[in-house]
Protein backbone atom coordinates (compact mmCIF):
# COMPACT_ATOMS: atom_id res chain seq x y z
CA UNK A 1 0.00 0.00 0.00
CA UNK A 2 2.46 2.57 0.60
CA UNK A 3 4.39 2.24 -2.27
CA UNK A 4 1.76 2.56 -4.56
CA UNK A 5 0.12 5.39 -2.96
CA UNK A 6 3.35 7.11 -2.90
CA UNK A 7 3.74 6.57 -6.53
CA UNK A 8 0.94 7.93 -7.01
CA UNK A 9 1.52 10.93 -5.45
CA UNK A 10 4.97 11.29 -6.91
CA UNK A 11 2.76 11.09 -10.60
CA UNK A 12 0.40 13.54 -9.26
CA UNK A 13 2.77 16.19 -7.79
CA UNK A 14 4.63 15.92 -11.70
CA UNK A 15 1.58 16.63 -13.40
CA UNK A 16 0.86 19.45 -11.36
CA UNK A 17 3.81 20.87 -11.69
CA UNK A 18 4.15 20.96 -14.92
CA UNK A 19 0.62 21.23 -16.21
CA UNK A 20 0.43 24.97 -15.88
CA UNK A 21 3.25 25.46 -18.79
CA UNK A 22 1.39 23.32 -21.14
CA UNK A 23 -0.10 24.72 -24.19
CA UNK A 24 -3.48 23.75 -24.22
CA UNK A 25 -7.16 24.29 -23.74
CA UNK A 26 -7.40 26.21 -20.40
CA UNK A 27 -11.01 23.62 -19.74
CA UNK A 28 -9.07 20.75 -20.41
CA UNK A 29 -6.26 22.19 -18.39
CA UNK A 30 -8.69 23.11 -15.17
CA UNK A 31 -10.07 19.45 -15.27
CA UNK A 32 -6.42 17.66 -15.80
CA UNK A 33 -5.84 19.71 -12.48
CA UNK A 34 -8.76 18.73 -10.59
CA UNK A 35 -8.97 15.66 -11.54
CA UNK A 36 -5.40 14.86 -9.87
CA UNK A 37 -6.17 17.01 -6.87
CA UNK A 38 -9.15 14.62 -6.27
CA UNK A 39 -6.69 11.86 -6.86
CA UNK A 40 -3.30 12.98 -4.62
CA UNK A 41 -6.45 13.69 -2.22
CA UNK A 42 -7.18 10.11 -2.30
CA UNK A 43 -3.99 8.59 -2.04
CA UNK A 44 -3.03 10.71 0.89
CA UNK A 45 -6.28 9.96 2.86
CA UNK A 46 -5.63 6.07 2.69
CA UNK A 47 -1.96 6.57 3.69
CA UNK A 48 -2.98 8.44 6.26
CA UNK A 49 -5.80 6.53 8.13
CA UNK A 50 -3.32 3.30 7.08
CA UNK A 51 -0.16 4.71 8.93
CA UNK A 52 -1.20 8.04 10.37
CA UNK A 53 2.64 9.25 10.35
CA UNK A 54 3.68 9.67 6.73
CA UNK A 55 5.88 12.22 4.47
CA UNK A 56 4.00 14.76 3.37
CA UNK A 57 5.20 15.81 -0.43
CA UNK A 58 3.64 18.37 -2.49
CA UNK A 59 6.09 18.30 -5.05
CA UNK A 60 8.85 16.43 -6.86
CA UNK A 61 11.81 15.66 -5.09
CA UNK A 62 15.74 15.62 -5.89
CA UNK A 63 17.22 12.26 -5.36
CA UNK A 64 19.48 13.48 -2.36
CA UNK A 65 16.11 14.88 -0.61
CA UNK A 66 14.45 11.42 -0.66
CA UNK A 67 16.02 10.19 2.90
CA UNK A 68 15.05 13.22 4.71
CA UNK A 69 11.91 14.13 4.05
CA UNK A 70 10.15 14.10 7.48
CA UNK A 71 6.75 12.55 8.86
CA UNK A 72 3.95 15.30 9.04
CA UNK A 73 1.70 16.23 11.43
CA UNK A 74 -1.49 13.90 10.84
CA UNK A 75 -3.63 17.48 10.78
CA UNK A 76 -1.23 18.55 8.41
CA UNK A 77 -1.98 15.70 5.70
CA UNK A 78 -5.85 16.07 6.40
CA UNK A 79 -5.19 19.67 5.57
CA UNK A 80 -3.96 19.21 1.97
CA UNK A 81 -6.34 16.24 1.66
CA UNK A 82 -9.26 19.00 2.22
CA UNK A 83 -7.78 21.88 -0.33
CA UNK A 84 -7.51 19.38 -2.59
CA UNK A 85 -10.96 17.93 -3.10
CA UNK A 86 -12.46 21.58 -2.18
CA UNK A 87 -10.58 22.41 -5.46
CA UNK A 88 -10.98 19.50 -7.41
CA UNK A 89 -14.91 20.60 -6.86
CA UNK A 90 -14.95 23.55 -8.05
CA UNK A 91 -13.46 22.26 -11.80
CA UNK A 92 -14.85 18.94 -12.00
CA UNK A 93 -17.75 18.07 -13.85
CA UNK A 94 -20.78 16.85 -12.75
CA UNK A 95 -21.24 14.14 -15.04
CA UNK A 96 -19.16 12.58 -17.11
CA UNK A 97 -19.96 10.57 -20.36
CA UNK A 98 -20.40 6.87 -20.78
CA UNK A 99 -17.34 6.57 -22.93
CA UNK A 100 -14.95 8.07 -20.19
CA UNK A 101 -16.69 5.85 -17.51
CA UNK A 102 -14.22 5.79 -14.09
CA UNK A 103 -13.52 9.52 -14.44
CA UNK A 104 -14.10 11.24 -11.35
CA UNK A 105 -16.71 14.22 -11.41
CA UNK A 106 -18.28 16.56 -9.05
CA UNK A 107 -20.48 13.89 -6.98
CA UNK A 108 -17.03 11.65 -6.54
CA UNK A 109 -15.18 14.62 -5.13
CA UNK A 110 -18.12 15.58 -2.53
CA UNK A 111 -18.57 12.46 -1.40
CA UNK A 112 -14.92 12.03 -0.70
CA UNK A 113 -14.55 14.98 0.96
CA UNK A 114 -17.63 13.87 3.16
CA UNK A 115 -15.99 10.94 4.14
CA UNK A 116 -12.81 12.36 5.10
CA UNK A 117 -14.57 15.71 7.10
CA UNK A 118 -16.56 12.37 9.03
CA UNK A 119 -13.21 10.77 10.26
CA UNK A 120 -11.70 14.01 11.19
CA UNK A 121 -15.01 14.68 13.34
CA UNK A 122 -16.53 17.69 11.51
CA UNK A 123 -19.76 15.69 11.48
CA UNK A 124 -21.95 19.14 10.39
CA UNK A 125 -19.85 19.68 7.29
CA UNK A 126 -19.63 15.70 5.95
CA UNK A 127 -23.20 15.68 6.66
CA UNK A 128 -23.60 18.80 4.23
CA UNK A 129 -21.52 17.62 1.59
CA UNK A 130 -22.69 14.49 1.70
CA UNK A 131 -26.55 15.63 1.00
CA UNK A 132 -25.14 17.68 -2.45
CA UNK A 133 -24.47 13.69 -3.12
CA UNK A 134 -27.10 11.98 -2.05
CA UNK A 135 -30.73 14.30 -2.74
CA UNK A 136 -33.63 12.34 -1.86
CA UNK A 137 -33.53 9.11 -0.38
CA UNK A 138 -34.16 6.08 -2.79
CA UNK A 139 -33.85 8.73 -6.01
CA UNK A 140 -31.62 9.63 -8.63
CA UNK A 141 -29.05 12.36 -7.22
CA UNK A 142 -28.29 15.26 -9.06
CA UNK A 143 -25.04 13.50 -10.61
CA UNK A 144 -27.47 10.72 -12.21
CA UNK A 145 -26.04 8.22 -9.53
CA UNK A 146 -29.67 6.12 -7.83
CA UNK A 147 -29.25 2.43 -5.87
CA UNK A 148 -29.73 -0.42 -7.99
CA UNK A 149 -33.20 -2.32 -7.35
CA UNK A 150 -31.19 -5.52 -7.07
CA UNK A 151 -28.55 -5.73 -4.41
CA UNK A 152 -27.06 -8.88 -6.15
CA UNK A 153 -26.19 -6.99 -9.40
CA UNK A 154 -23.93 -5.02 -7.63
CA UNK A 155 -21.65 -7.91 -8.19
CA UNK A 156 -22.04 -9.14 -11.60
CA UNK A 157 -18.51 -8.35 -12.86
CA UNK A 158 -19.48 -6.80 -16.01
CA UNK A 159 -21.75 -4.52 -14.40
CA UNK A 160 -18.93 -1.91 -14.35
CA UNK A 161 -19.76 2.03 -12.93
CA UNK A 162 -23.84 1.05 -12.24
CA UNK A 163 -25.85 3.78 -11.57
CA UNK A 164 -24.67 3.08 -7.58
CA UNK A 165 -20.70 3.62 -8.17
CA UNK A 166 -19.30 6.86 -6.90
CA UNK A 167 -15.58 6.02 -7.18
CA UNK A 168 -14.68 2.67 -8.89
CA UNK A 169 -11.03 0.90 -9.21
CA UNK A 170 -10.85 -0.41 -12.68
CA UNK A 171 -9.65 -3.76 -13.05
CA UNK A 172 -8.71 -5.74 -16.85
CA UNK A 173 -7.30 -8.18 -18.29
CA UNK A 174 -5.97 -6.37 -21.09
CA UNK A 175 -2.78 -5.77 -19.79
CA UNK A 176 -2.09 -9.64 -19.08
CA UNK A 177 -0.87 -9.57 -15.75
CA UNK A 178 2.00 -11.99 -15.11
CA UNK A 179 4.03 -13.46 -11.86
CA UNK A 180 6.91 -10.83 -13.29
CA UNK A 181 4.79 -7.99 -12.67
CA UNK A 182 2.53 -8.77 -9.87
CA UNK A 183 2.20 -6.32 -7.23
CA UNK A 184 4.64 -3.70 -9.30
CA UNK A 185 1.50 -1.00 -10.54
CA UNK A 186 1.99 -2.69 -13.93
CA UNK A 187 -1.20 -5.04 -12.94
CA UNK A 188 -4.05 -4.95 -13.65
CA UNK A 189 -6.19 -7.81 -12.87
CA UNK A 190 -8.03 -8.11 -10.01
CA UNK A 191 -6.40 -10.81 -7.69
CA UNK A 192 -8.49 -10.06 -4.65
CA UNK A 193 -10.68 -12.78 -6.64
CA UNK A 194 -8.68 -15.45 -6.40
CA UNK A 195 -7.84 -14.93 -2.83
CA UNK A 196 -11.12 -15.52 -1.74
CA UNK A 197 -12.20 -18.21 -3.84
CA UNK A 198 -11.99 -22.11 -2.20
CA UNK A 199 -9.11 -23.44 -2.63
CA UNK A 200 -8.88 -26.91 -4.54
CA UNK A 201 -12.84 -26.26 -5.29
CA UNK A 202 -14.53 -29.44 -7.11
CA UNK A 203 -18.50 -28.85 -8.18
CA UNK A 204 -19.47 -32.21 -7.38
CA UNK A 205 -23.47 -31.95 -8.32
CA UNK A 206 -25.30 -28.83 -10.55
CA UNK A 207 -26.47 -27.88 -7.40
CA UNK A 208 -23.03 -26.33 -6.55
CA UNK A 209 -21.64 -23.14 -8.70
CA UNK A 210 -18.90 -23.78 -11.56
CA UNK A 211 -16.18 -22.03 -9.83
CA UNK A 212 -12.64 -21.76 -10.66
CA UNK A 213 -10.20 -22.25 -7.78
CA UNK A 214 -8.88 -19.88 -5.44
CA UNK A 215 -6.69 -19.55 -2.13
CA UNK A 216 -9.26 -19.63 0.51
CA UNK A 217 -7.96 -16.38 1.84
CA UNK A 218 -10.20 -14.10 3.94
CA UNK A 219 -13.02 -16.60 5.26
CA UNK A 220 -15.63 -15.03 6.50
CA UNK A 221 -16.26 -15.16 9.90
CA UNK A 222 -19.02 -17.36 11.87
CA UNK A 223 -20.00 -14.32 13.64
CA UNK A 224 -21.44 -12.13 10.30
CA UNK A 225 -22.23 -15.63 9.18
CA UNK A 226 -24.60 -15.78 12.14
CA UNK A 227 -25.65 -11.41 11.51
CA UNK A 228 -26.59 -12.60 7.82
CA UNK A 229 -27.97 -16.20 7.35
CA UNK A 230 -31.48 -14.58 7.67
CA UNK A 231 -31.02 -11.04 5.44
CA UNK A 232 -31.78 -11.11 2.33
CA UNK A 233 -28.27 -9.63 1.43
CA UNK A 234 -26.74 -13.30 2.31
CA UNK A 235 -26.79 -15.35 -0.37
CA UNK A 236 -24.74 -12.15 -2.91
CA UNK A 237 -22.08 -11.68 0.12
CA UNK A 238 -21.43 -15.56 1.44
CA UNK A 239 -20.49 -18.41 -0.18
CA UNK A 240 -21.58 -21.29 2.16
CA UNK A 241 -19.33 -24.14 1.57
CA UNK A 242 -20.05 -25.71 4.65
CA UNK A 243 -23.76 -26.41 3.55
CA UNK A 244 -22.08 -27.54 -0.07
CA UNK A 245 -19.97 -29.87 1.53
CA UNK A 246 -22.56 -31.54 3.76
CA UNK A 247 -24.90 -31.63 1.13
CA UNK A 248 -22.09 -33.94 -1.27
CA UNK A 249 -22.32 -31.37 -4.23
CA UNK A 250 -19.09 -29.71 -3.63
CA UNK A 251 -15.57 -30.13 -1.64
CA UNK A 252 -12.72 -27.96 -1.24
CA UNK A 253 -9.41 -27.92 0.20
CA UNK A 254 -9.50 -25.85 3.77
CA UNK A 255 -7.08 -23.12 4.08
CA UNK A 256 -6.02 -21.15 7.16
CA UNK A 257 -8.14 -20.34 9.80
CA UNK A 258 -10.91 -22.29 7.71
CA UNK A 259 -14.87 -21.54 8.54
CA UNK A 260 -16.27 -22.88 5.50
CA UNK A 261 -17.53 -19.42 4.42
CA UNK A 262 -16.25 -17.25 1.88
CA UNK A 263 -17.08 -14.28 0.53
CA UNK A 264 -19.16 -14.28 -2.67
CA UNK A 265 -19.25 -10.35 -3.52
CA UNK A 266 -15.94 -11.18 -5.00
CA UNK A 267 -15.99 -14.72 -5.83
CA UNK A 268 -13.96 -15.91 -8.97
CA UNK A 269 -16.19 -17.28 -11.38
CA UNK A 270 -15.87 -19.31 -15.09
CA UNK A 271 -17.44 -16.74 -17.02
CA UNK A 272 -14.30 -14.21 -15.72
CA UNK A 273 -11.40 -16.71 -16.06
CA UNK A 274 -8.74 -14.68 -18.71
CA UNK A 275 -8.27 -16.67 -22.16
CA UNK A 276 -5.59 -14.17 -22.93
CA UNK A 277 -1.74 -14.70 -22.46
CA UNK A 278 -1.52 -13.81 -18.67
CA UNK A 279 -2.07 -15.84 -15.42
CA UNK A 280 -5.33 -16.61 -15.74
CA UNK A 281 -5.63 -16.55 -11.71
CA UNK A 282 -4.13 -12.52 -11.73
CA UNK A 283 -6.46 -11.22 -14.60
CA UNK A 284 -9.85 -11.11 -13.19
CA UNK A 285 -12.07 -8.02 -14.48
CA UNK A 286 -14.41 -7.49 -11.74
CA UNK A 287 -13.69 -3.84 -10.40
CA UNK A 288 -13.81 -2.63 -6.67
CA UNK A 289 -16.44 0.16 -5.11
CA UNK A 290 -14.03 2.65 -3.71
CA UNK A 291 -17.18 4.63 -2.46
CA UNK A 292 -21.35 3.73 -3.67
CA UNK A 293 -24.35 5.51 -2.93
CA UNK A 294 -25.15 2.91 0.21
CA UNK A 295 -21.96 4.31 2.04
CA UNK A 296 -22.76 7.63 1.50
CA UNK A 297 -26.51 7.17 2.85
CA UNK A 298 -24.84 5.63 5.47
CA UNK A 299 -22.35 7.88 6.20
CA UNK A 300 -24.79 10.87 5.87
CA UNK A 301 -26.95 9.09 8.27
CA UNK A 302 -24.10 9.04 10.88
CA UNK A 303 -23.10 12.46 10.42
CA UNK A 304 -26.62 13.61 10.76
CA UNK A 305 -26.89 11.80 14.61
CA UNK A 306 -23.52 13.13 15.39
CA UNK A 307 -24.25 16.53 14.41
CA UNK A 308 -27.61 16.52 16.26
CA UNK A 309 -29.02 17.74 13.18
CA UNK A 310 -32.31 16.10 11.27
CA UNK A 311 -32.86 12.44 12.13
CA UNK A 312 -36.18 12.56 10.16
CA UNK A 313 -33.52 12.39 6.99
CA UNK A 314 -31.13 10.31 8.83
CA UNK A 315 -33.75 7.56 9.36
CA UNK A 316 -34.82 8.27 5.31
CA UNK A 317 -31.44 7.51 4.44
CA UNK A 318 -31.16 4.20 6.75
CA UNK A 319 -34.20 3.14 5.36
CA UNK A 320 -33.62 3.91 1.56
CA UNK A 321 -30.95 1.16 2.21
CA UNK A 322 -32.64 -1.31 3.97
CA UNK A 323 -36.02 -1.44 1.87
CA UNK A 324 -34.14 -1.46 -1.46
CA UNK A 325 -33.32 -5.47 -0.02
CA UNK A 326 -36.81 -5.91 1.10
CA UNK A 327 -36.05 -5.09 5.09
CA UNK A 328 -38.87 -3.36 6.58
CA UNK A 329 -38.30 0.50 7.68
CA UNK A 330 -37.11 1.07 11.20
CA UNK A 331 -39.43 3.30 12.96
CA UNK A 332 -36.27 5.09 14.72
CA UNK A 333 -32.99 5.80 13.86
CA UNK A 334 -29.67 5.46 16.14
CA UNK A 335 -25.87 5.04 15.62
CA UNK A 336 -26.33 1.50 16.62
CA UNK A 337 -28.40 0.66 14.04
CA UNK A 338 -27.13 2.66 10.89
CA UNK A 339 -23.44 0.65 12.90
CA UNK A 340 -25.18 -2.75 12.29
CA UNK A 341 -26.79 -1.92 9.14
CA UNK A 342 -23.17 -0.67 7.49
CA UNK A 343 -21.55 -4.25 8.46
CA UNK A 344 -23.97 -5.80 6.67
CA UNK A 345 -24.41 -3.56 3.40
CA UNK A 346 -20.58 -3.31 3.18
CA UNK A 347 -19.71 -6.73 4.31
CA UNK A 348 -16.54 -7.49 3.07
CA UNK A 349 -16.10 -4.65 1.19
CA UNK A 350 -12.97 -2.71 3.04
CA UNK A 351 -14.99 -0.59 5.43
CA UNK A 352 -15.38 -2.70 8.52
CA UNK A 353 -11.70 -2.01 10.78
CA UNK A 354 -12.02 1.76 9.97
CA UNK A 355 -15.58 2.01 10.83
CA UNK A 356 -14.42 0.62 13.98
CA UNK A 357 -11.31 2.63 14.55
CA UNK A 358 -12.93 5.82 13.87
CA UNK A 359 -15.89 5.17 16.15
CA UNK A 360 -14.27 3.96 18.96
CA UNK A 361 -15.65 0.50 18.78
CA UNK A 362 -12.02 -1.56 17.73
CA UNK A 363 -11.23 -2.85 20.91
CA UNK A 364 -14.46 -4.07 22.21
CA UNK A 365 -15.15 -5.69 18.72
CA UNK A 366 -11.27 -7.15 18.66
CA UNK A 367 -9.72 -7.91 22.08
CA UNK A 368 -10.19 -10.94 21.80
CA UNK A 369 -7.90 -11.30 18.60
CA UNK A 370 -5.31 -9.06 19.83
CA UNK A 371 -5.90 -6.02 19.10
CA UNK A 372 -4.01 -3.12 21.35
CA UNK A 373 -5.39 0.07 21.75
CA UNK A 374 -2.91 3.03 20.82
CA UNK A 375 -0.87 0.77 19.05
CA UNK A 376 -3.07 -1.74 16.36
CA UNK A 377 -5.13 1.49 14.79
CA UNK A 378 -2.72 2.14 12.42
CA UNK A 379 -0.13 -0.43 10.74
CA UNK A 380 3.50 -0.41 11.04
CA UNK A 381 4.90 1.51 8.26
CA UNK A 382 7.71 -0.74 5.99
CA UNK A 383 10.53 -1.77 7.43
CA UNK A 384 12.63 -0.62 4.44
CA UNK A 385 11.05 2.96 4.76
CA UNK A 386 13.00 3.55 8.24
CA UNK A 387 16.50 2.42 6.64
CA UNK A 388 18.77 5.51 5.57
CA UNK A 389 15.89 7.90 6.12
CA UNK A 390 14.50 9.85 9.05
CA UNK A 391 11.00 8.01 9.31
CA UNK A 392 10.80 6.85 12.39
CA UNK A 393 8.59 3.77 12.98
CA UNK A 394 5.36 3.90 14.75
CA UNK A 395 5.12 3.08 18.31
CA UNK A 396 4.15 -0.14 19.29
CA UNK A 397 5.68 -1.92 16.36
Amino acid sequence: YWSDYYQGIFRANFLLTKLPDVPMDENLKARFTAETKALRAMYYFELVRLFENIPLITEPLDNSEYNNVPQADPSEVYDLIVADLIDAIAALPPTVPAEQAGRLNKGAAQALLGKVYLYMGLDSQAAAQLKEVNGTPGETNQYGNKLLENFDDLWEVDNKFNSESIIEAAHTNASSSHWGNWGSGADEGNSVNTMVGPRSYAQLTEEAPDLPSGWSFNPVEPELYDLLKDDPRFEATILDMKALVAAGAADYLPGYEDTGYFLNKFIPTQDDVTTGTGEPILNYRQNAYVIRLADTYLMEAEALLNAGEDRDRARELLNAVRERVGLPALDEVSLTAIYAERRLELAGEGHRFFDLVRTDRAAQALGDEGYQTGVHYRLPIPYRETQNTIIEQNSGY
